[in-house]
């Protein structure tokens, strides 16, 4: 699914009205029935409301959710905020329909600023994605009041102050909402760390907007949809065997790290790899037989750390490397080799990128079209480079897999896979119970496993990336989120495989 830039988001709008025939205010109407739906479902009217609305159409939206909420039983208080600007032509005409049982109270100056009920819903209507400059003034003093004084705030398509798709000003004042429901589309904004504070947790709900506009429009920045997912799963055939389904090689551990070669090992074969060897240290071998007993093990020469590569690497679909090789210089010698010689596929995670990270000549050596990284943002620094907010950072990231010509997992709550053509592509499973040691190691198993058997590596990105937070969010439904381990991950792989074929 793509995500629309502010700009866009008018055009859908515009090219829905004119197709439709309808009146803008008409679709406003229609978005504030989707929002007040959702709010219904969520709130009962036991609890009152306060709508604080702005001049624009995000206010007008406010406007029209007062009137069905009040249609609704709902207890509404409704509180109109200016200092002076005028009011957009929608706002106007939703304020002349508001029933009489919904006064409006007027906030021109901070002294105008109600006390809200400890139980209320405040909805936040202040602004919306047309937002140009920051907020500031009377209209940054009642979001910080709002901030320090509402136990509960729901923002009405975006939260005021927060801009859609570029860096905010820091000067400017934003709603901390606890839930934002957007219309149609999420917007960049929400899939970014640095605006969870802001966002909350969010929704989206359908008003209809323009089926042609929407499949014709450009955009880099996509989402990930379960249904997206479940058609790229390739069906088995019943006369087909171990050989069908590939052979992955995994380059893992290190003296004090045989467990992050054990978890990429058990999460590579439970994601449907038809034959695995690991090459570990020496060190590893009576622990990766007795833990990982479906596996073939190769041990290294070296006791403690990765040294030399297989005599034979023909027999391999894909190679995983770096959960828990460290950076001695024996394994990056090693690495170095195998970037030189292989054209197999490569899942590149950890060390591996730390060590390419500290080295030129080695992301010189990077074969085209060939690689999968998996850095978390610290790696991601070493590998890339620092940057000063997270719209930056997507830059850097898309020119990185630009120039390499690479595909790249960045890791955390909405893990952004960029490909070759600069597209990121934001997941959508999983949550915090994830940030635990040794889930990193579980999706470099999992993506190796799947390139080894014949996806292609954006597929196996999507696929993995979105099936590895899939367990995870079926393992907090055993564990929790507080007491999740990597392993529980594993063990819920064959539930979200299952879970993905019954949809």
């Amino acid at each position: 699914m793509k995500i629309l830039s502010a700009q866009q988001t008018r055009e859908a709008d515009a090219q829905t009205i004119s197709e439709e025939g309808i009146a803008s205010d008409e679709l406003m109407e229609r978005a504030a029935r989707a929002f007040a739906g959702w709010l219904e479902n969520k709130f009962t009217p036991e609890r009152p409301v306060c709508i604080f609305c702005g001049p624009g159409n995000n206010g007008g939206d406010g406007l029209v959710v007062a009137r069905l909420l009040h249609q609704r039983l709902y207890d509404v208080q409704l509180y109109l905020v200016n200092d002076g600007q005028e009011t957009s032509r929608d706002f106007q005409i939703n304020l002349e329909r508001l029933p009489h049982e919904v006064p409006p109270h007027h906030i021109t100056r901070k002294d105008d600023l109600p006390t809200i009920p400890d139980k209320a819903c405040v909805i936040d209507a202040l602004f919306g994605t047309g937002l140009s400059r920051p907020v500031t003034g009377l209209y940054a003093d009642v979001i910080k009041w709002l901030n320090k004084h509402s136990n509960c705030t729901v923002a009405i398509d975006i939260p005021s102050g927060l801009y859609t798709d570029k860096q905010t000003p820091s000067e400017g004042a934003i709603v901390q909402a606890d839930y934002t429901v957007s219309f149609e589309l999420p917007k960049l904004a929400f899939f970014l760390p640095q605006h969870e504070q802001y966002v909350g947790e969010w929704h989206t709900v359908p008003i209809g907007l323009s089926p042609s506009y929407l499949a014709e429009a450009s955009s880099n920045f996509h989402y990930i949809i379960q249904k997206e997912i479940q058609q790229l799963i390739k069906p088995r055939t019943r006369f087909s065997h171990k050989g069908t389904y590939g052979h992955a090689l995994l380059l893992c551990g290190g003296y004090g790290k045989i467990g992050a070669a054990v978890l990429a090992a058990r999460a590579c074969l439970r994601s449907g790899v038809g034959l695995l060897t690991v090459q570990a240290p020496a060190i590893g071998y009576d622990v990766l037989q007795t833990a990982v007993p479906e596996a073939m093990l190769i041990p290294d020469n070296n006791r403690k750390h990765l040294s030399r590569l297989p005599e034979s690497m023909e027999k391999f679909n894909a190679v995983g490397i770096g959960p828990g090789i460290g950076t001695e210089r024996v394994t990056k010698t090693m690495l170095g080799q195998l970037l030189a010689t292989t054209d197999l596929p490569l899942v590149i995670d950890a060390d591996a990128i730390n060590l390419i990270a500290s080295s030129d000549k080695l992301k010189a050596q990077l074969p085209k079209e060939k690689v999968i990284f998996t850095p978390h943002p610290k790696e991601f620094e070493r590998l890339v480079c620092k940057s000063n907010n997270e719209y930056e950072r997507l830059e850097e990231l898309r020119e990185f897999c630009r120039v390499y010509q690479c595909y790249m997992v960045l890791k955390g709550s909405h893990s952004a896979i960029a490909t070759p053509e600069g597209d990121i592509y934001f997941n959508t499973s999983g949550n915090a119970g994830m940030a635990t040691g040794g889930t990193g190691d579980v999706l470099t198993g999992i993506l190796t496993a799947l390139v080894a058997q014949g996806y292609t590596l954006k597929e196996a990105c999507l696929l993995g990336v979105y099936l590895h937070g899939l367990a995870g969010d079926l393992a907090k439904g055993t564990v929790g989120e507080i007491a999740m381990i990597a392993s529980d991950v594993i063990q819920h792989l064959p539930q979200a495989y299952q879970h993905l074929s019954r949809s």
